[in-house]
């Protein structure tokens, strides 16, 4: 009988689409049959629920339940749904205020893990360089509808966001026409623009503002004003949750933070809504997309993505290279040392992406 050995793995942070063709293209890949005949071992493949809080457990039986093993047939229709079969947490075991690494470190021996896959954003990894740091073969991959992580030009979840946005722009143009309103629609992204970006170029929006460019609200209302004396009967703006007004703050839903130490953003929308009433006297509403942003059936490309991504991930562990992020990079699979990625973000860049005159996206492409 050849050696066995066991990978575990579990999807951290946000969910969104994409995650769930990720882990079973990881599943598939280490099961194949044909590849166990070149192999001089045999996989073994089981998912943690619940992210890192998964590996959180002090009673065994409690770990052991938070576990279930994969198969090709148990995930086999996983690529075309939404959210994360595993579940997932925020849940930070190197967390200052309550450091549970040792236990997570005990429990990965006790499940006899010979290899985790972490699927996650800035701070998923961050957790993974640390395990690998302290002794863990780890293996990771990108997902992040923020589309912010460094050392890839693609994160799962992303595109299909984009979609949903568009989707529910779309939905809005109708009852903006009708009222004749400017709309107001809040996207997530905290520190990055591209999903307002791309979504405002998707869906045609009128203006959009992101975090990368502080915006002048007078400017904004000029542009409103501009446009209706052009003859349009209702606008769309677009704000994504990280983007401040020139000399202003970004705001935030609270004073509370998360396990990594994020504020939860939310109501730059309301105060932008508000500010264009105020200044144009034109009727203003305000729709925060929130977590319908990451919901629904991942489109085409997240599909093909977590196919790629969850190949790749297997290949690195055939080469048992540890400590590596599967990325795309110029039109290509390939990876990138997970440590480089992390204290970084991807933004977008204002100089070739961004109108600063007209607060939308470029108009010169070559």
């Amino acid at each position: 009988m050849s050696k066995k050995i066991k990978i575990g793995i579990l999807t951290g942070g946000g969910d969104c689409a994409g995650l769930n063709s990720a882990v079973k293209w990881v599943t598939k890949t280490a099961l194949d049959r044909q590849s166990e005949t070149e192999r001089s071992f045999q996989y073994e493949v089981i998912g943690i629920k619940d992210g890192w809080k998964g590996l959180s457990f002090t009673n065994t039986k409690e770990l052991e339940n938070n576990t279930m093993p994969l198969t090709e047939n148990v995930v086999r229709t996983w690529d075309r749904l939404g959210g994360t079969y595993l579940g997932t947490s925020r849940f930070n075991p190197y967390n200052n205020k309550n450091n549970t690494s040792k236990t997570t470190l005990a429990n990965i021996k006790h499940l006899g893990l010979d290899v985790l896959v972490a699927i996650g954003g800035d701070d998923t990894l961050s957790v993974a360089a640390k395990l690998h740091n302290d002794g863990v073969p780890v293996v990771g991959i990108p997902k992040t509808i923020d589309k912010d992580l460094f050392g890839t030009d693609y994160t799962l979840g992303f595109e299909t966001a984009v979609e949903v946005i568009t989707d529910n722009v779309d939905k809005l143009r109708t009852t903006a026409g009708s009222h004749s309103r400017v709309f107001v629609i809040e996207t997530m992204g905290r520190s990055a623009g591209w999903l307002a970006l791309k979504a405002g170029e998707s869906s045609g929006a009128y203006i959009t503002l992101i975090p990368e460019y502080d915006f002048d609200m007078q400017r904004v209302n000029e542009l409103i004003l501009e446009g209706r004396k052009g003859g349009a009967r209702y606008d769309i703006v677009i704000v994504s949750e990280g983007a401040k007004e020139k000399g202003g703050i970004i705001v935030a839903r609270d004073k509370k933070y998360d396990a990594f130490g994020h504020e939860t953003l939310g109501g730059i929308g309301e105060r932008v809504a508000a500010a264009i009433t105020e200044g144009t006297n034109i009727e203003t509403r305000c729709v925060i997309l929130s977590h319908i942003q990451r919901g629904g059936a991942p489109c085409a490309y997240d599909r093909r993505m977590g196919r790629y991504f969850g190949i790749a991930a297997v290949n690195l562990i055939d080469k048992k290279e540890w400590g590596q992020l599967v990325c795309y990079k110029e039109g290509k699979i390939s990876s990138v040392p997970i440590i480089n990625v992390l204290g970084h973000l991807s933004l977008v860049d204002v100089p070739t992406m961004y109108d600063t005159l007209r607060y939308n996206g470029s108009r010169n492409i070559l």
